[in-house]
Parts: C-alpha cells; structure tokens; sequence
C-alpha cells in the first residue's frame, strides 16, 4: 500500500493514524504532486485532518517529548526516503517505548539524528549568511537551503527585525515567509521576482563588497579554508560574491534617454510670389 498526502507535517501525521486504524503497513509515502502516474501497489489517499494529527502528536508527546521534537525536526529534513525512516521511529516508539532514544546508534534512530545535525549546521550558516536588500521599505532575501529551514529561522529573525516589515524566501521548496507588524506567515510561493536595486541600495551594497575587499588579507588567502566556513553553495544569494549585474541601480523615468527626433527632410524651397505687372496706362 502507498500513502499519498499533501506534503505537510500534519499530513504525514495523519498517515500515522490512518496506517493503525486500518491495520496497515505502508510501502512507501508520496506527496500529491511528486506521485507517479504508474504504480504496482495500491494508492490510499490521505485527507488532512488536524483532530487525527492532533491525537497522534498527542499520543507520542505522552510517551517522549524528546521523541516528538525530534519527529519534528526530522520531518523539515532532506534525508532520503524520508517518510519511511520517520514511520518506522515511530513504530518502534510505540511498540518498545523511548528507551531505544538513548542509542543513537540504534537503527531507527541513526537516520534521524544525522539528518537533524545537518538540519542544525545549515540553520547556523543562515543566520549569519541572509542577506536582505530594502525594496521601497521592506526588506528582503532569498535563500536556496536543502532542508525546509524556514519554520526554525522564523523566530530569529521576527525576534531581530521586530520593528521592520521584511520577507525571506526559500526558492528550494517554494516556501516565503512574511513578517509586518508583529505578526509572521509562512506561504507557498512557486516563482518570485527580485527588482533591481534603486540607487540607494545599489550604493549599500557597492559599500559591502567595498568592505568586503577591503577587509581581506591577500596574503593570507586561504581558497581550502574559505570554503570549509563558507561553502559555495550559499554565495549564490550573498551580496558580496554577486556579479557586477546585482550593483546595478535600476534606471529612473529621469535617467531614460529621450527619443531623439527623425532625421528630417528638408522642405523645398518656396519660389517667392511675383506680383502682376501693373497694367500699361492707356494714353
């Protein structure tokens, strides 16, 4: 048998509760977009339901807070075969308890507790990496992380621009998190456009990279050492590895070139009119 779910925590909750209720052992999980077409097992669809996500969270809250966190966690990671290592933990929370939670060694757990360091690892990076631009007021970022990091960045960063409006966005997973006034949101959204930077934020950011340059001992270049603290797969979005295209103000209504008048044709010349000659006097 093969679950298919929405994709969400809640989701995968409820295939939990659906698998002990029917007295099934799921095969493999899917998500409603990434199912294939073909399938040589049977297909249960799983409708989201919060009171079923909310007993079972329940019921593995009761025998290991520890457990239920970690299930959490693990959940928003980009392990492999990630639905079947999670359900197979939580099969053996419930048939031996949370002692095996003592072994990270212990097969069930392993999977997750190495996905979760990685988790944690890139969590660290991004607080220190996020670069936000001001577009008219608000600021903003984008960010291309593996695991789904947006739900565990989103207090650190509501906490240190309380009083700005700002939004951050996961191009990865499609994911944009919204803050203004207090309150935040996390939201789907499949494409986003950046606009280019006005001629302020254009001069901020000519000012970091200028810092950025300037900062730096050439003769003490590390490439090896850099690498190890800043691997390449997050400069992509840091505004002082952007190429020269990011220091780009956009071009103002004023700045346009006015459209400059067609070679005009001269006019011909017009003969100058003769007046008649007076008539001869009769004498």
């Amino acid at each position: 048998m093969v679950y298919e779910y929405d994709g969400s925590y809640e989701g995968f909750l409820c295939c939990i509760f659906e698998s002990y209720v029917n007295r099934e052992f799921p095969i493999a999980f899917a998500c409603n977009e990434e199912f294939p077409v073909l399938s040589l097992y049977s297909v249960r669809s799983v409708e989201t339901d919060l009171a079923h996500s909310s007993r079972i969270l329940r019921s593995i809250t009761e025998r290991s807070p520890r457990a239920a966190r970690l299930l959490y966690r693990a959940f928003h990671t980009c392990m492999d075969n990630r639905e079947a290592c999670l359900y197979r933990f939580v099969q053996k929370l419930y048939a031996d308890g949370p002692q095996f939670l003592r072994r990270p060694s212990d097969d069930a757990c392993f999977p997750l507790y190495k996905a979760v360091r990685h988790l944690s690892g890139e969590l660290e990076k991004l607080r220190g990496f996020v670069r936000f631009s001001d577009y008219s007021g608000v600021l903003g970022a984008e960010i291309r992380p593996k695991n789904r990091v947006l739900p565990f960045l989103r207090r650190y960063f509501c906490e240190r621009y309380a009083n700005e409006s700002f939004f951050l966005y996961d191009r990865t997973h499609g994911e944009l998190l919204l803050y203004s006034g207090g309150r935040s949101r996390i939201v789907q959204a499949d494409s986003l456009t950046l606009a280019p930077p006005d001629e302020q934020e254009a001069q901020y950011r000519r000012l970091w990279k200028a810092f950025f340059d300037t900062v730096a001992i050439e003769d003490r270049r590390n490439e090896r050492c850099q690498n190890t603290f800043l691997p390449k797969r997050y400069r992509s979005t840091m505004t002082e590895f952007q190429s020269e295209a990011a220091f780009i103000p956009e071009a103002s209504p004023a700045d346009a070139s006015l459209p400059s008048a067609p070679n005009g044709t001269p006019a011909p010349e017009i003969p100058p009119v003769s007046e008649p000659p007076a008539p001869v006097s009769c004498t």
